[in-house]
């Protein structure tokens, strides 16, 4: 247990899969399911963060209101992440502690975070399945 307390995020992140904003709802829902994430970065040319979609908001997609005409779902599927994704982002630095990354992730009930370098490029993924490993591992 002593062990977990000195590691940091870049001990245990995951090199993370990108969508850019103009990328699909349906390649977002096929790399989500594909992979078993539960979130995605969505980067511009240079990495840089611009969102954050989880399956959560791929669901928002499909929110109508009650007297809205529901489009067909290949269309819903036809749009771009950037619809949908999350803006402001919680991200946390390799450095960071994984103490502090688990009082955050219960703070904000999240289940992950991206991971940017000095020059906040996305780098990786911190997700609570890490955290568990490396507890474990400590342990």
């Amino acid at each position: 247990m002593y062990e977990f307390l000195d590691s940091r995020v870049e001990d245990v992140m995951s090199r993370p899969l990108t969508l850019g904003p103009r990328d699909t709802i349906g390649k977002a829902q096929d790399l989500l399911e594909s992979h078993r994430f539960n979130a995605l970065p969505v980067v511009d040319e240079q990495r840089q963060l611009v969102g954050w979609v989880t399956s959560l908001d791929l669901l928002r997609a499909f929110d109508f209101a009650e007297q809205t005409i529901l489009p067909r779902f290949e269309d819903v599927m036809r749009q771009p992440v950037e619809t949908v994704m999350s803006r402001d982002v919680y991200t946390v630095r390799p450095r960071t502690p994984l103490t502090r990354v688990i009082a955050k992730l219960v703070d904000t009930r999240s289940k992950s975070f991206p991971v940017l370098d000095d020059d906040d490029h996305v780098i990786g993924i911190v997700a609570r399945e890490d955290l568990m490993r490396a507890l474990q591992k400590g342990s």
